[in-house]
């Protein structure tokens, strides 16, 4: 298993965050990465390592709510002011002026909105899996309501019973099983010709989304799917989860109608370099969702991974660490 740095803290933005810092301090911009749900800063691992070794700075937090980092009591905490917000404090508190930042799944809407935000402390931008979109027209709740039914993971998120939390902690390891695997089909999954993403979300209607069902009623020696992590990295996340359990992270989530609300009148225009990495088999945020990104990004590259599902900087480690090298020397020296 690889060897992550040694962990480190900083008291920025009302919480203590737990970060990895990795690579040549001289080293300018450097690349912040990330992660999604339910993941870690661990789930970086191969990219830090090779960034690193090849002289690129690489900083990845847990991010509020995950592992090392703080966990605070109110939903409203999790919002999306205070979770750039907190990527901000971590510059502050590094004397970095500005930096490239890299998320996947919940991390890539993050990082979409830094230049948004914050366009002084941004260089650059890389989305992995997740596309940047426009402010959808109502409250994306609503859209996935009608599109996906009461059933859907999002929505069911919004319990405030918390039920799905409960449903993923009672057996950590289980839900890990479960969501840590590559897709068993090879072939593309694009959404359906007259669907189109909506706040990050390009799935298919046929699409089953019920996750907390699937985990609650999922049995490990029946999945034929490959398993992504060794044993000992599995172990990691859940040792992880254990202790934090799942609402931190779920927090973001009920979120969602905030920083809609409170996105009213943010100019969605990302001025800085950006790379947009998707991946073949994303059955959740196909290469299709980052259709007409174009249009929100003048500087845009696209890159497609080729036999990868949803985690794909795990999946595809190598390709992913190798893209992430050669556009940061390109586009930034």
């Amino acid at each position: 298993m690889i060897e992550m740095p040694p962990l480190r803290y900083a008291q920025v933005n009302g919480i203590r965050i737990g970060y990895y810092d990795a690579g040549p301090a001289s080293d300018a911009p450097p690349m912040v990465l990330c992660h999604g749900w339910p993941e870690l800063a661990f789930s970086w691992r191969h990219q830090i390592k090779a960034l690193a070794e090849s002289g690129i700075r690489v900083i990845a937090p847990d991010q509020r709510g995950y592992g090392a980092t703080d966990r605070p009591d109110s939903v409203e905490d999790y919002d999306i002011e205070h979770l750039t917000g907190d990527l901000v404090g971590l510059l502050d508190h590094l004397k970095i002026d500005r930096a490239i930042f890299v998320g996947h799944d919940w991390g890539g809407f993050i990082v979409w909105q830094m230049p948004l935000r914050y366009l002084d402390r941004v260089a650059g931008v890389v989305g992995i899996n997740t596309p940047h979109s426009d402010r959808a027209p109502v409250d994306p709740l609503q859209i996935y309501r009608k599109r996906f039914g009461e059933q859907m993971y999002i929505v069911q998120f919004q319990d405030p019973a918390r039920e799905p939390d409960r449903i993923f902690a009672a057996d950590v390891g289980k839900t890990f099983d479960f969501f840590m695997r590559k897709p068993m089909s090879r072939q593309p999954q694009p959404a359906t010709p007259h669907e189109t993403s909506t706040a990050g979300i390009g799935a298919a209607a046929t699409t089953n989304l019920a996750f907390p069902q699937m985990v609650a009623g999922y049995d490990p020696a029946r999945d034929r799917r490959p398993n992504i992590l060794s044993e000992d990295e599995k172990q990691v996340f859940v040792e992880a989860f254990e202790r934090s359990g799942f609402t931190g992270g779920i927090n973001w989530y009920r979120n969602m109608t905030r920083n809609w609300e409170r996105s009213l009148g943010l100019d969605h225009i990302v001025r800085v370099p950006s790379l947009m990495i998707m991946a073949e088999n994303d059955p959740v945020l196909p290469p299709s969702a980052a259709d007409g990104m174009e249009r929100l990004i003048p500087d845009l590259e696209k890159y497609l991974v080729r036999n990868s599902g949803h985690w794909t900087q795990q999946e595809q480690p190598d390709e992913v660490s190798a893209r992430l090298l050669e556009w940061r020397r390109r586009r930034f020296g």
